[in-house]
Parts: C-alpha cells; sequence; structure tokens
C-alpha cells in the first residue's frame, strides 16, 4: 500500500461524522473533515512522520496528493510533514509551498505554512527580498504569509523586514490582511513592546483599526 493510502486509510479508521460537521462549520464549510482533532491525528501519524524525517528528503508527490484530497486532515498531514522535516527544505522548495499557499486557501492553513517559510529565512537570506515580493502579490494569501512568516522568532526577527511587509499592504480592506498586520506585531510586542509602541506612533494614521487594536493587546 502507498502512503498516500496508508494515510486515508488511518483517518478513515479515526472519522467522527459528527466532529466532522462541528469542524466544517467552524470553517465556514469550507472543507470536509474526517472529524479528528489535531492531538489525535498528530498521535496517529507520528510513526509514519518519523520514519520519513529519517529519510532527510521530502516526498513533494506525496504531499501533493494530500494537499488535492478533499478533507482538511490531509493539508494538516502537510504541514506536520513540512514542519518535522523543516531542515531539509531549502530555499528553491519554496514554489512548491507557494502552491499550497495558493490551493485550498484559508488562515488555518496559512498560519501553519507561513512558518515553514520564516524557517527557511534564517537559513537564507534571499527570502527577504521573496518576502518583500510576496507582500505586494495580488493574492491576499501569499501577503498574509509574508506579513506573518516571522511570528514566533522572537529576538531573531528582522524588524525592517516585518516593517516592509507590514507596509506594503497598508490600505487593504481585507479583513484577513489586517487581521494578520495586527497579530504580527502583537506577537512581536511579546518581545519588544517599545518596537511596536513605537511602530503604531509613526504608522497608525495609516493602519486598520483592527490591526491596531490586535497589535495593541499586549501593550
Amino acid at each position: 500500500m502507498d502512503k498516500y493510502s496508508e494515510i486515508k486509510r488511518i483517518f478513515e479508521s479515526k472519522e467522527n461524522k459528527e466532529k466532522a460537521v462541528v469542524m466544517s462549520k467552524y470553517m465556514r464549510n469550507l472543507f470536509e473533515f474526517y472529524g479528528i482533532p489535531a492531538p489525535e491525528r498528530k498521535k496517529a501519524c507520528n510513526d509514519f512522520l518519523r520514519a520519513e524525517k529519517r529519510s532527510q528528503a521530502i516526498d513533494w508527490d506525496f504531499l501533493d496528493k494530500c494537499y488535492d484530497d478533499d478533507h482538511r486532515e490531509f493539508q494538516y498531514l502537510v504541514y506536520d510533514y513540512l514542519f518535522a522535516a523543516k531542515k531539509y527544505i531549502s530555499f528553491e522548495d519554496i514554489p512548491n509551498i507557494k502552491h499550497y499557499v495558493i490551493t485550498r486557501s484559508w488562515w488555518d492553513t496559512i498560519d501553519f505554512l507561513c512558518k515553514i517559510i520564516g524557517d527557511i529565512g534564517l537559513r537564507d537570506p534571499r527570502v527577504k527580498d521573496l518576502m518583500i515580493d510576496w507582500s505586494k502579490d495580488e493574492n491576499i494569501w501569499v501577503r498574509r504569509t509574508a506579513i506573518e512568516h516571522q511570528l514566533g522568532l522572537k529576538h531573531k526577527t528582522d524588524t525592517a523586514l516585518l516593517e516592509t511587509v507590514i507596509v506594503n499592504s497598508f490600505g487593504s480592506n481585507e479583513f484577513f490582511i489586517n487581521k494578520a498586520i495586527g497579530w504580527a506585531l502583537r506577537d512581536y510586542s511579546k518581545t519588544d513592546p517599545g518596537f511596536v509602541k513605537e511602530f503604531i506612533n509613526r504608522h497608525g494614521c495609516a493602519m486598520n483599526s483592527l490591526s491596531i487594536k490586535e497589535a495593541s493587546k499586549y501593550i
């Protein structure tokens, strides 16, 4: 049995139709679910992911099959896989990740995939210019990825880059962009609240009220 079929067998064996309805409703009924909670999904796939990590290579064909599946758990598995094997992902792999960013797009997958880009950015300076380009992209999910790709980096955050990608998205009426701006600043405010305060002082007149509200939560 191939890897995709094996994972599908595991997911189908754990299907919970009642939870699937709830999970789908939470995502505005945009996606189908097996109804498997994240902890249970990760536990079920733990041995598989450990074995894949040992191969020290990314099976993009397998991941593409997962991303083409209608069930959202398969898209979550793609992130779990990439996160487990992130040190084997290079700048040259970013087009594959971008394909996932613009496919079956919603905030849940973007908020995971952006962290894979951020990890690559810590190792490859070429990511900086790419994220500046992405922050001007017509696709809102590509722009959201650029805004959020440094989430969780704390003192490793490139604040000049953070400012640039945010400023490039000023003037948008898109909820998911303005929410991302606020979230990126709020996250970094845990590390350097002074930077975020000063950012709002300088750019507040150009910022959406939602972005300011989110950014100010911890300061």
